[in-house]
């Protein structure tokens, strides 16, 4: 006889909850949560340590707040296939980078947030550095909308529920009719453009890798000084030989 009564079910609910609160701000703390759940305070605290405990949230210093863990990292490369991504990909982003002489760093999208997984730095001196471990607001950088133009409406509308946008510059996208609208260029041209908007003196195009079904899995991107990427007929020259790698690629994420 099974002892999963309906505490047990609303446990496990409030614990998956609370990952993609993770997964979604890249930080949340103990009150924080406890107001999302509508649960007390030590609630929180003890589904927060139950996954601490496992592996899928870090806590910096006591009383601080969760962070995401290790845990959701390997769960979100194994998500991807048998294959890790970076292995396959290296190869690909080393020879974008020999193209371009810029840099070139591959990311997955994290709730509504894009990490960099992997990055080859640009051989020039003035270049933008190792991006590996970066979290960013994925409508703020290219490799984040290269993501979510490829996305179902249905999926882009959860992740955005409310529609609420971060601002990371001047340049960052507000709005949603006009990130909606963005999101329709990129589908039209392919790849995604980022003009300072992430941080600035940062600029960057990037384009989405989808699996056999279509379904987007990651992205890559040519990230530059933004002094060298200044109007749209630059991104245009970079895009020309990211597509051509991201298909490449493509194919053999297929084939694995």
């Amino acid at each position: 006889m099974s002892n999963n009564g309906p505490g047990v079910t609303s446990s496990v609910d409030n614990a998956l909850r609370l990952l993609e609160l993770i997964g979604e701000r890249q930080a949340l703390r103990v009150s924080d949560a406890a107001v999302e759940l509508g649960v007390a305070p030590s609630t929180a605290h003890r589904l927060l340590n139950a996954l601490r405990r496992r592996g899928f949230v870090l806590q910096e210093k006591p009383n601080g707040a969760y962070r995401p863990g290790p845990v959701l990292g390997e769960i979100g490369l194994a998500a991807i296939g048998r294959v890790d991504i970076r292995q396959v990909a290296r190869p690909v982003i080393e020879d974008v980078r020999d193209r371009t002489q810029e840099t070139v760093s591959l990311s997955l999208l994290e709730g509504r947030n894009v990490r960099f997984i992997d990055c080859v730095e640009s051989p020039r001196a003035v270049r933008v550095g190792d991006r590996t471990g970066v979290v960013m607001p994925a409508h703020c950088t290219a490799a984040g909308k290269a993501i979510l133009a490829a996305m179902p409406e249905a999926e882009l509308s959860r992740r955005f529920a409310g529609h609420e946008l971060a601002t990371r510059t001047e340049n960052s996208v507000t709005d949603w009719p006009a990130l909606e609208a963005e999101l329709d260029e990129v589908r039209r041209l392919g790849y995604a453009v980022n003009m300072e908007e992430g941080e600035r003196g940062i600029s960057a195009v990037a384009a989405v890798l989808r699996d056999r079904a279509e379904t987007p899995l990651a992205s890559i991107a040519v990230v530059v000084p933004a002094l060298r990427l200044t109007v749209r007929a630059d991104a245009r020259k970079l895009a020309d030989d990211l597509l051509a790698a991201r298909d490449a690629l493509q194919d053999r994420l297929r084939q694995g």
